[in-house]
């Protein structure tokens, strides 16, 4: 027999080979498949995702144009207290006064020495790019530990909005720092350690005080987790970070402090509203209008608190007592949390445009927490992206983001808790005993 015969009969499979071989095939695709749609290769996923983020943040700082708006302000803000002034009502900038919590002062004041009294633009965005991966990250880790979204929902908090990446990298604004020590300060709750949660948190409402938006659904955890005494040291540790970070500025003049760093009745500029380009400036600036949007605020949170907020929460503290499927238990309390954020975007009296990073890695959790199909799902994603990319803002692209929110809450509200998990909980404290 020819060698190449022999060679061609050794190569020819049996049977049994083939049907190994196409065993092994089906479980390779297996595999793939799940690796896009099973959470529990989430992990797996968010690791590519990050690792194609850093090229995009590097490729982006590296080729497009940085663009300044507030940065060269908030190193004048802090050059002042540089300078040795305290009082806050004295600190400025091009943009006009100091109007942030005294932890940004700190935060920028580091980042001014860093960076050469603000003058490398170039170090600043490369630090903001690590804020940016770290916030994925912190992110990230919730998701994973929640076992609640598909792998393949990545795409829609990676590499797809330039809004966000711009905000990081080419505007070096405060509000994302602001969001990371958030996102850090979830993670510490859903994990157990309350107190130092509690103080990253009070440390990011001092960056920025839209945080304060997560305050009642984070107020209903401390009572349910921690009961009225735990939830007063909760209280007395925000209020003493607060206090601390304040203060050589209250000090100086307590009175401008709060007034120019907590002020809530602030009017903003109709040229920059992002939400109620459709509406009259009279009507825009009119207090009572302010009023009303503030009503619907708290009756936005007592209708949720009442019909969900409570029960997932009482829940969440049931699993955090018992250790049982706390990772997916965690769902219980990042949903509330995102949702009171949500609320308090929607019933805003104006968002500008980096205020899009206070929600935007939350927009997928929330939409895959209704019934909504994945289609809709996707739409609305698209839709709320192409709201906050239309410059200037337009009366059909704030109508839109309107009714993304109202969507949105309509489709959580919708999809009310049940009475299951509440009795799995209570199995499992009976066999626990």
């Amino acid at each position: 027999m020819p060698p190449t015969e022999k060679t061609q009969k050794k190569k020819r499979p049996s049977f049994f080979e083939k049907m190994k071989r196409l065993q092994q095939e089906y479980l390779r695709k297996d595999f793939i498949v799940s690796l896009i749609v099973d959470p529990k290769y989430f992990w797996l996923s968010a690791i590519v995702f990050l690792l194609a983020e850093i090229v995009v943040n590097i490729l982006i700082i590296q080729r497009v144009k940085y663009t300044e708006i507030d940065w060269v302000a908030y190193m004048q803000e802090v050059e002042g207290v540089v300078n040795g002034t305290w009082d806050y009502t004295k600190l400025r900038g091009d943009t006009g006064p100091l109007v942030y919590p005294a932890g940004f002062v700190y935060l920028f004041m580091g980042l001014y020495h860093l960076t050469n009294t603000g003058t490398n633009i170039r170090l600043a965005q490369y630090i903001f790019a690590v804020f940016y991966i770290i916030t994925l990250m912190l992110v990230f880790r919730m998701f994973h530990k929640s076992r609640k979204l598909p792998p393949y929902m990545l795409i829609f908090v990676c590499c797809t909005s330039y809004r966000v990446h711009s905000i990081f990298v080419l505007r070096l604004f405060n509000d994302p720092v602001a969001m990371m020590l958030l996102y850090a300060a979830m993670n510490l709750f859903i994990d157990g350690y309350w107190s130092l949660g509690s103080l990253i948190y009070s440390l990011a409402v001092s960056i920025k005080m839209n945080i304060l938006l997560f305050a009642p659904a984070l107020l209903l955890a401390y009572v349910h987790c921690l009961g009225l005494m735990g939830t007063l040291k909760q209280l007395v540790i925000c209020a003493a970070v607060q206090l601390a970070l304040g203060a050589p500025f209250l000090l100086a003049n307590p009175v401008g402090y709060v007034k120019m760093s907590f002020d809530i009745g602030r009017v903003f500029l109709f040229e920059w509203t992002v939400n109620w380009r459709f509406l009259p400036e009279e009507i825009f600036v009119n207090p009572w209008f302010h009023a009303l949007l503030l009503l619907i605020h708290v009756a936005l949170l007592i209708i949720f608190a009442m019909t969900h907020w409570n029960r997932y929460l009482a829940n969440f503290a049931t699993i955090q007592s018992i250790g049982i499927d706390a990772d997916m238990g965690c769902q219980l309390f990042i949903l509330p949390m995102f949702v009171s954020n949500l609320i308090g975007m929607a019933a805003s009296r104006s968002l500008h445009y980096q205020f899009y990073i206070w929600y935007f890695h939350t927009l997928p959790y929330m939409l895959w927490s209704t019934r909504f199909s994945l289609m809709f799902r996707v739409l609305v994603l698209g839709v709320i992206e192409l709201c906050w990319n239309t410059y200037p803002s337009t009366w059909w692209s704030s109508a839109l983001l309107h009714c993304c929110h109202l969507t949105i809450l309509a489709g959580i509200l919708y999809n009310r808790p049940t009475d299951k998990r509440t009795e799995r909980l209570k199995r499992a404290l009976e066999k626990k005993d």
